[in-house]
């Protein structure tokens, strides 16, 4: 009676991995999606082809030290100094004061925005390593069940 439970017992664990891994499947297709829950704007800033996460973690790091150029280079200026905003083809005569508060509105929205998207894919890793655990001692149990027969 046991060697006939055996073979069913090991056709559901079967059946349980085949979920398991097409979950693990789906989690890994949403880690490597190309900033899948991003705005826009950084959208359109991120090569859209498909990334994996250590190059986003290092697009990230660039993002993060590439803002603050335009802030030190106006820190640098006189109050009197004439500063310019490119609008299409057009050069526009900015405030220094509204420029330098666009640009730190700017930095603390890439901010914001990278560490929204460093949570999700820590998220997505972290789902992805629980899959993969669960996955492995799935198969252990079938291959003791497998040995026991």
């Amino acid at each position: 009676m046991a060697s006939s439970s055996t073979p069913a017992a090991v056709r559901e664990m079967q059946k349980d991995l085949e979920v398991q891994a097409n979950a693990l499947s789906k989690i890994q297709k949403g880690t490597r999606s190309p900033y899948s829950h991003e705005s826009p704007s950084l959208a359109s800033a991120s090569n859209k082809s498909y990334l994996t996460s250590d190059l986003r973690c290092s697009s990230s790091r660039r993002h993060r030290e590439e803002p603050p150029g335009p802030q030190a280079e106006l820190e640098l200026l006189n109050d009197g100094a004439n500063v310019y905003k490119l609008i299409g083809p057009v050069l526009v005569k900015q405030d220094l004061a509204e420029a330098k508060a666009n640009v730190k509105k700017r930095i603390e929205y890439i901010s914001a925005e990278l560490k929204r998207m460093d949570r999700a894919l820590k998220d997505l890793e972290d789902k992805q390593n629980s899959k993969k655990e669960s996955i492995f001692k799935l198969q252990q149990r079938m291959q003791a069940v497998q040995a026991n027969s």
